[in-house]
């Protein structure tokens, strides 16, 4: 049975916080001969800032939380070999892209991205430009990745409020429920056509979800493998 458990959050407030990082400063050295590695395995990484939990709670349909500013190699360091914490944590929004007949639409992530290969929701780890006000707007970062990887524009879907979220001991999961007009078929096609407009998109393909037999546990995080079984389930409705 799958550990996520998805609950709707109707209201997010989240600060900024310049509290440096213990984790960074204790594998100072490993964090740069990871990136390093990685850096020769694909140069087109980039160690730009993103924002990463310090510390959050949870209360009713209500998230808290505070983020602090780390760099791209010591978010990947600690997602991928950290020990958990209990305090920090990824938490990001994703854009969960519906068709009209209740089809899920995903990425392919392209091979020059850190998750080649996954395939998920348009979305990703906040940044500083994600930032309104002192406040880490959740809900905007999914309207830009969704522009960004898919070049579908916000006047052309429903963002239905609030999100829907879900925990592990490494990240905090916010899918926004973003409905088209457009069937999954009208949907792929629209979006492909526009990924090869860009100059170097972020996504591969598009991959389509309509049931069971679309799942690909292989190539699906965990979290989103358990959101669309929870959609098909009838979750979310």
């Amino acid at each position: 049975m799958s550990p996520y458990r998805f609950r709707h959050i109707r209201h997010i407030d989240a600060a900024l916080t310049d509290a440096p990082w213990p984790y960074a400063l204790d594998h100072r050295d490993a964090i740069a001969a990871a990136w390093s590695a990685a850096r020769t395995a694909n140069p087109a990484l980039f160690d730009g800032e993103v924002l990463l939990v310090a510390e959050s709670r949870t209360a009713g349909d209500r998230f808290e939380a505070l983020y602090r500013p780390v760099r791209f190699s010591q978010f990947l360091h600690y997602m991928r070999h950290g020990e958990p914490d209990g305090r920090t944590r990824n938490g990001f929004a994703l854009a969960g892209l519906t068709s009209a007949d209740g089809a899920l639409l995903m990425g392919v992530m392209g091979g020059h991205t850190a998750n080649a290969g996954k395939v998920y929701f348009p979305g990703g780890t906040p940044d500083l430009s994600d930032v309104v006000d002192g406040r880490v707007d959740l809900d905007g970062s999914a309207h830009r990745e969704l522009a960004e990887e898919t070049g579908i524009e916000a006047e052309e879907v429903s963002f239905e409020p609030g999100f829907w979220m879900a925990e592990d001991d490494k990240r905090c999961i916010f899918v926004k429920t973003v409905r088209s007009p457009l069937t999954a078929d009208a949907l792929r096609l629209t979006v492909l056509d526009r990924l090869s407009r860009q100059r170097e998109p972020e996504l591969a393909g598009i991959h389509v979800v309509r049931s069971a037999q679309d799942l690909l546990p292989d190539r699906m995080p965990p979290f989103q493998l358990a959101y669309a079984e929870w959609w098909l389930a009838g979750g979310g409705r």
